[in-house]
C-alpha cells in the first residue's frame, strides 16, 4: 500500500474509532457517578462489555494506608421546590445540580437559609458547577448564577433523597498476560457526575486502547485499572502495591483527553523515568506545541502513584489540562466540548507512546569500525555527492548503536522519530550488522 492509500486507511480509522469511542461516551454520561455507588458499579458493567474488566469491592471501613474506605452514597431523586411549586433546580434534569455526596434531606426553607446550601459561579453565571463533600457530611444545591440571582423571598421545599451506608467501594481492573512478568501500567478514573472530557474521556479512551492492546501478543503485561479518584488509587496501591513496584516499568494516567485543544504533559515526580521519556520523545515529534506542566501542577492520580514511598513511573498525557480549561468541573464539560476528533487524537498519542514501550530496546553495533554498507546493498550504487545523505540516519543510528542506548535516546541524538528508526533497525539486523542487547531499558 502507498502513502496515500495508508492516510486514507488512517483517516477512515480515525472517523470509525473517534467515533466509537465518542459513542460509548454518550452512552455513559447520563450515570450519576461518584467516589462509591451504583453509579461507578453501573459504569464498570458497561466497559465490562467491551472489555475481560475483573469487578472488586472493598468494604466500608477498610484501612488503606492513612484513608479508611467512606460509606457508599446512592442518590435517587433530588430538587428545590419555589412557594409556586416549581422545580427551580432538579438532579433529573442535570445530575451536578446535588452536591456530591449529600446527606438525605426533606424541609422547607427560607431563602437565606437556602442560599447558605447553594454554590454557583459568579464569573460562569450560566455553568452549574461540580461541587462534592466527600467525607463531612452535609447538603447542598449547585445552581447556575444567572438562576440563583432571580430567586425571590420566601419558602423553598429542598429535598434529596440520598442514602449514606455501609457498603463498598468499587474499581475495575483488567490484567493482559505479555511474554513478559514486567509491566505496563494504565490508570483512569470513574468517580465523576455528568461531565465528559474531564470524566469520561479517560475511561473511554482507555477501554479502546485495551482493546487495541489486546489485538496482538505483546512483550509486555498490561495492568490497567479503572479506579475512584484518590480514595480508588489510594485504595488499589494499598493491595497491589508490592507486585506492581516489582514490576511496572512505565505507565499513564489517563484523564482529559476528549477535547481538540492543545496537548498536555505532566511529569512524574522527578522527571526522570521511561514513561516521561518516551511521552517527551512521542509529543515533540508529532505535536511540538504541547505544554508541558511541572510536578508540582499535579492533580490527579499521579499524585498517588508517584508519591514518597510509592514512586511508580506514571506520567499524564492529556489535551486541556485538568483545571487549566474553563469548562473544568461545570456543566459546560458537555458532550459538545469532547469530539471523535479529539479522542482519536489522544487515542493515537498513547497507541504511539505503547508501541515505542513495546519496540525500545538497546542494540550495538556488531562491526568494528564503520561497516561496509554497499556490499550488502544498503548504499547507493553508483555514489554521488548525495548518497551519503541518502544513508545519513542509519549511519548516525549505528555510530550511537553501542550498546547503552536505547531507540529514544538515540531518536533523541539523531533527532529522527522513533517510529522511522524501525525499519532502519530491521536492514540492519538482517544484514547481521546490529545485535539487541538481551536486557531491558
Amino acid at each position: 500500500m502507498g502513502q496515500d492509500g495508508e492516510r486514507t486507511l488512517q483517516a477512515l480509522e480515525s472517523v470509525s474509532i473517534g467515533q466509537e469511542i465518542y459513542n460509548l461516551i454518550v452512552e455513559l454520561f447520563p450515570l450519576c457517578r461518584s467516589i462509591t455507588g451504583d453509579g461507578v458499579r453501573d459504569t464498570l458493567r458497561i466497559i465490562k462489555k467491551q472489555i475481560p474488566l475483573q469487578m472488586y469491592e472493598i468494604p466500608t471501613g477498610t484501612k488503606v494506608f492513612d484513608w479508611v474506605v467512606p460509606k457508599e452514597w446512592d442518590i435517587q431523586d433530588a430538587f428545590i421546590l419555589n412557594q409556586e411549586s416549581n422545580k427551580i433546580v432538579d438532579f433529573r434534569e442535570n445530575n451536578l445540580h446535588v452536591v456530591g455526596y449529600s446527606v438525605p434531606v426533606d424541609k422547607y426553607v427560607s431563602l437565606a437559609e437556602l442560599q447558605q446550601h447553594l454554590y454557583s459561579l459568579e464569573e460562569q453565571p450560566d455553568a452549574i458547577p461540580y461541587v462534592t463533600s466527600y467525607y463531612e457530611e452535609r447538603w447542598g444545591f449547585c445552581i447556575a448564577h444567572s438562576k440563583r440571582v432571580k430567586l425571590k423571598e420566601g419558602k423553598y421545599r429542598v429535598f434529596i433523597a440520598s442514602e449514606l451506608k455501609d457498603g463498598y467501594l468499587t474499581y475495575g481492573e483488567c490484567i493482559l498476560p505479555g511474554k513478559t512478568d514486567e509491566e505496563v501500567f494504565l490508570s483512569t478514573n470513574i468517580c465523576h457526575p455528568s461531565m465528559a472530557n474531564n470524566e469520561l474521556s479517560g475511561p473511554a479512551v482507555a477501554t479502546y486502547l485495551t482493546n487495541w492492546i489486546a489485538s496482538t501478543p505483546r512483550k509486555y503485561t498490561y495492568r490497567i485499572v479503572f479506579v475512584p479518584e484518590t480514595i480508588g488509587s489510594i485504595t488499589y496501591l494499598s493491595r497491589n502495591l508490592d507486585v506492581m513496584r516489582k514490576n511496572i516499568v512505565t505507565g499513564f494516567n489517563i484523564s482529559c483527553v476528549g477535547d481538540e485543544r492543545v496537548y498536555s504533559f505532566l511529569p512524574s515526580r522527578n522527571g526522570n523515568t521511561l514513561a516521561d521519556k518516551i511521552a517527551l520523545n512521542v509529543l515533540r515529534f508529532k505535536h511540538p506545541d504541547f505544554i508541558r506542566y511541572s510536578y508540582l501542577e499535579r492533580g490527579s492520580d499521579e499524585r498517588q502513584y508517584c508519591s514518597p514511598g510509592v514512586a511508580l513511573p506514571v506520567v499524564a498525557v492529556m489535551r486541556s489540562k485538568y483545571g487549566a480549561y474553563p469548562e473544568y468541573h461545570t456543566s459546560l464539560d458537555d458532550l459538545s466540548f469532547v469530539t471523535p476528533k479529539g479522542l482519536w487524537g489522544s487515542y493515537q498519542i498513547l497507541k504511539d507512546c505503547i508501541e515505542v514501550i513495546e519496540r525500545n530496546e538497546k542494540y550495538f553495533s556488531t562491526c568494528y569500525g564503520e561497516p561496509q554498507l554497499g556490499k550488502r546493498g544498503l548504499y547507493p550504487n553508483p555514489s554521488t555527492k548525495w548518497s551519503g545523505a541518502l544513508v545519513k540516519d542509519m549511519m548516525n543510528f549505528l555510530a550511537y548503536a553501542d550498546g547503552s542506548n536505547d531507540l529514544v535516546d538515540i531518536s533523541n541524538i539523531i533527532n529522527v522519530p522513533v517510529w522511522e528508526l524501525y525499519s532502519i533497525v530491521e536492514k540492519l539486523q538482517r544484514a547481521d550488522l546490529l545485535a539487541k542487547v538481551e536486557m531491558h531499558a
